[in-house]
């Protein structure tokens, strides 16, 4: 005979960043907490820069102590035209100090991160209750939904947080359909040390087949992130690691001197993706169960924690001792809809088209893309309009 299931107030399914940063701020909102998901791998290279609210919301939660000794601070962005076509925009550097901030944010290495947020899962102790298993299925009850797990337990839910990644099985369980796209591109990821110091400045070339990106990582190291043709990267990945490091001199014109590959190497295609709906009866999707797109500009995690926060601001506002925490999870659900589809729907679009002036060799898009990053440059309003636009405020 099967056990009976056990009963939450919310279930996050996903143990990635979204996943655990989800079940943290929801234990803080004073609501119960399953969270279903074999525990992730530290073992990743990539980075992840945090702007704007992001180091905030990691503080109010008891995260950001871990994480500051390992943090690559931010204060400068800029981005150079290196297309090589007739109309370049001009170089433009964004200064955080002129919208009256010391940083922009920090950049940290996805393995502390991730060892970051499960240490402060753990320490919520009963509040949130993990099951290292996989989400196998979900059904709609009358007052709470159903997820079964590969380990034979059931729980049961008044909210359903799919934190799940792009292959969201909760996404598909819940029957809401994505909008996606493919681009003719790669990304390259790794981490090198060099010889010139940063002084705190991510450097974005944009060239005709994507961004090249260089962000602090430490002291003279950064991150980098190599957008190109997949033929380019496939040829670039094969290379050793001398070769790698002289043509990465060669295309960042040596602003950070010689350069020495130290860490493993990345790669993967390059695509985007909308859910139609960000939410459905008692589901919410968020992070990149919700929404993917090019690695450009640092919206990814920055949009996956605004979509954390104002779960959480919802929660906060319709739960109550009195009411004994009982959540009314198809009203959370609609409101959450409702108030994150207007960023999310501004970033992703954002970012795509940024991508896709890159790749178009339409010489009136050309235009207006030199034109845009020339009154970007020039006109100050404008450029402080932009910045605070980038950091995602709220």
């Amino acid at each position: 005979m099967s056990e009976a299931p056990q009963h939450f107030d919310v279930a996050v399914v996903g143990g990635g960043p979204a996943g655990l940063a989800a079940a943290i701020a929801l234990a803080d909102a004073g609501v119960r907490v399953a969270l279903i998901a074999p525990r992730p791998s530290v073992n990743d290279w990539r980075t992840t820069a945090l702007l704007g609210g992001s180091v905030d919301f990691l503080e109010r939660h008891g995260v950001w102590a871990g994480l500051r000794s390992v943090a690559a601070p931010l204060r400068r962005m800029r981005l150079i035209d290196a297309s090589g076509r007739l109309f370049r925009a001009p170089d433009v550097t964004f200064d955080a100090r002129e919208i009256g901030r010391d940083l922009y944010g920090y950049n940290v290495a996805n393995g502390p991160l991730v060892a970051a947020l499960s240490d402060a899962v753990a320490a919520r102790g009963g509040g949130i209750v993990r099951f290292e298993t996989l989400f196998q299925a979900l059904d709609h009850g009358e007052k709470a939904d159903l997820l079964t797990v590969s380990s034979g337990e059931t729980v049961t839910a008044e909210l359903v947080i799919a934190a799940d990644g792009r292959n969201s099985g909760v996404r598909q369980a819940a029957g809401i359909e994505v909008k996606s796209w493919s681009y003719p591109q790669e990304a390259l990821v790794l981490a090198l040390s060099h010889s010139v110091p940063h002084h705190d400045t991510s450097v974005e070339f944009h060239t005709e087949a994507g961004p090249f990106t260089l962000v602090p990582h430490g002291s003279r190291r950064s991150s980098l992130v190599w957008m190109d043709r997949p033929e380019v990267i496939e040829a670039m990945h094969g290379l050793d690691d001398a070769a790698l490091a002289m043509e990465i001199e060669r295309r960042s014109n040596s602003a950070l001197g010689a350069v020495t590959i130290d860490s493993p190497r990345q790669r993967w295609p390059i695509s985007g993706f909308q859910a139609r709906r960000l939410a459905a009866g008692r589901v919410v999707l968020m992070g990149e169960a919700a929404h993917g797109f090019p690695p450009i500009g640092a919206q990814g995690f920055n949009l996956t924690l605004r979509d954390i926060a104002t779960l959480e601001e919802i929660v906060r506002a319709v739960t109550h001792p009195s009411t004994g925490n009982i959540l009314d999870g198809a009203m959370v659900a609609k409101r959450y809809g409702h108030a994150r589809r207007l960023d999310v729907t501004g970033r992703v679009t954002g970012v795509d088209l940024l991508n896709r002036s890159l790749l178009n060799g339409f010489l009136p898009m050309q235009l207006v893309r030199t034109a845009g990053l020339m009154v970007a440059r020039e006109i100050g309003p404008v450029r402080r309009l932009l910045m605070r636009a980038g950091l995602g405020g709220r």
